[in-house]
């Protein structure tokens, strides 16, 4: 995938982050995936994902709900990440770019079914499935440094303000990038060269930040998530179909 592509990636993906607090690396890999290996994109994008939430964190440090954060999910999400981290090991390519595309497809159904109800989600869920929820979602960011539809999903149902939704979230990705990192260090994806490549991709992330806390300001928050929702199941569908049909080639 070259630059250019990638900057026009970064800059819609964390312009999306920027907006509501997430979506960025969901949106980055599911696209990039069609072009470029997993492995070589996390390498390239979370530092530049830390940079975003730390951004955003030290911006809006003020509508961070911290007793949510430390009590209720940075500790699920961290053994999470330690299960996903080991099971890197084990689970090829050509596995995970399907479940990923599934998952991805999964999660965005149920967005886009939520958005486009007339019920809003202000009660909190049953401790089982809050547990389970924020478990998987430290698995799938241990695996792709992406758990953000299904924390979303559970955060969403407690964090009804969408300053604090948007801070908090940026708080978990700095703390769970911060984990995710030592691995794509001693995998070989973080190396010297791939992050001059990230500096570069600092200008299109300015440009994404600048436009996102413009939207977020004036947001009809609704409407956004029914198109962040409908976008990832698109994408997630072309993600599945290629992957599938480039096993399908290789068999």
């Amino acid at each position: 995938m070259g630059v250019l592509a990638l900057a026009a990636l970064v800059l819609v993906s964390f312009f999306v982050e920027a907006v509501a607090g997430f979506g960025s690396m969901v949106i980055a890999l599911t696209v990039g995936a069609l072009f470029s290996p997993v492995d070589a994109l996390l390498g390239l994008l979370v530092p530049v994902n830390l940079v975003l939430s730390v951004y955003l964190v030290a911006r809006n440090r003020a509508h961070v709900d911290w007793r949510f954060l430390w009590r209720r999910v940075v500790p699920l999400m961290a053994v999470g990440v330690v299960i996903g981290t080991a099971l890197t090991r084990v689970v090829n390519q050509g596995i995970a770019k399907p479940l990923f595309a599934l998952f991805v497809m999964a999660v965005a159904a149920s967005q886009l079914r939520q958005a486009l109800g007339k019920a809003s989600l202000t009660r909190p869920l049953h401790e089982g499935a809050r547990v389970a929820g924020l478990l998987g979602a430290g698995v799938i960011h241990g695996i792709f440094a992406t758990g953000g539809p299904l924390t979303v999903y559970v955060s969403a149902r407690e964090l009804a303000d969408k300053h604090a939704f948007r801070a908090t979230l940026s708080a978990v990705w700095v703390v769970m990038n911060a984990l995710v990192m030592p691995r794509l260090v001693q995998d070989g994806a973080v190396t010297l060269h791939s992050l001059q490549t990230s500096a570069l991709l600092l200008l299109p992330l300015g440009a994404g930040i600048v436009l996102g806390e413009r939207v977020h300001a004036a947001l009809d928050e609704r409407k956004f998530r029914v198109a962040v929702a409908a976008l990832l199941l698109v994408a997630g569908g072309v993600l599945l179909v290629g992957s599938l049909t480039a096993k399908a080639g290789a068999t």
